[in-house]
């Protein structure tokens, strides 16, 4: 295991890392205060842009994980950024949630159901047929498609449930279109809209995370170190197939208690 204590800046992934829909797993919260207690730093990331980060807070706090917004960054919060940064205030039609349309509009960026400049998809946990069909029109036209992950499933106590990555394989079913960008994870895209956030050095910062294609490939393409938990997505099995192997494997997140204590 590489020294985890010289780590400055922890990313943590939320679901299926630090808990599945509304239960805390085991050592989460303890992690957290330790951390925070050390005087390192935690920014909670996450490809899930259904929510906002305001949503997340909240409910980090009613597990007992006392945090604020300005601790989160979500894919959505990527997008919006980067949308202002290459297109400037732009015409959005969303296939995505309300929280989602709230946080692009609160960046300035307009929620249109004609002539948008770009498709922006994300893990629209309240789609319609009709919302998916039209987006499915404009893309056929040829707009801007920017999709804010690509995550194939979202973690549940009940198992699995189809996330962006699975709409983005229908859509190209349908219109034989892929997104011309995927924001999140493992696009080091979301680094960089992160170091210009939260103005981080990438030298001492670790990815903690449950999934290879997404939190792990991140931290490989970002350059950073990658601790995979086992908590969520991926099993043990998975490992044996991998290509890339993480940095630090562990079954959960409270497993890095011990190396968090104290510092170099």
């Amino acid at each position: 295991m590489i020294d985890i204590r010289s780590v400055e800046c922890f990313l943590v992934d939320m679901d299926g890392t630090l808990y599945i829909d509304d239960h805390l797993l085991p050592g989460a919260r303890e992690f957290v205060e330790i951390v925070r207690k050390s005087g390192r730093r935690l920014i909670f990331l996450t490809n899930n842009s259904s929510k906002s980060p305001q949503i997340y807070a909240s409910k980090l706090c009613s597990l007992g994980i006392e945090t604020s917004s300005e601790d989160i960054f979500t894919s959505g919060e990527a997008t919006a950024d980067y949308i202002k940064e290459r297109m400037g205030h732009s015409r959005i039609y969303l296939i995505g949630t309300k929280a989602l349309a709230d946080l692009l509009m609160h960046r300035g960026h307009i929620i249109v159901n004609e002539d948008p400049d770009v498709v922006v998809l994300g893990y629209d946990t309240e789609l319609t047929y009709e919302k998916l069909a039209k987006g499915c029109f404009f893309l056929r036209e040829g707009i801007n498609y920017i999709a804010t992950h690509g995550d194939i499933n979202c973690p549940s106590l009940m198992g699995p449930v189809p996330d962006a990555g699975s709409l983005i394989s229908l859509i190209n079913c349908s219109t034989n279109r892929l997104p011309d960008v995927v924001i999140g994870k493992p696009n080091p895209l979301m680094m960089e809209m992160l170091k210009r956030r939260f103005h981080v050095n990438k030298s001492r910062i670790a990815m903690i995370g449950d999934r290879l294609y997404t939190d792990m490939e991140f931290a490989h393409n970002s350059g950073i170190t990658s601790i995979l938990v086992l908590s969520g997505e991926t099993t043990r099995r998975d490992l044996q197939s991998v290509h890339r192997f993480p940095d630090v494997v562990i079954d959960e997140i409270g497993d890095l208690i011990p190396y968090v204590k104290s510092k170099v």
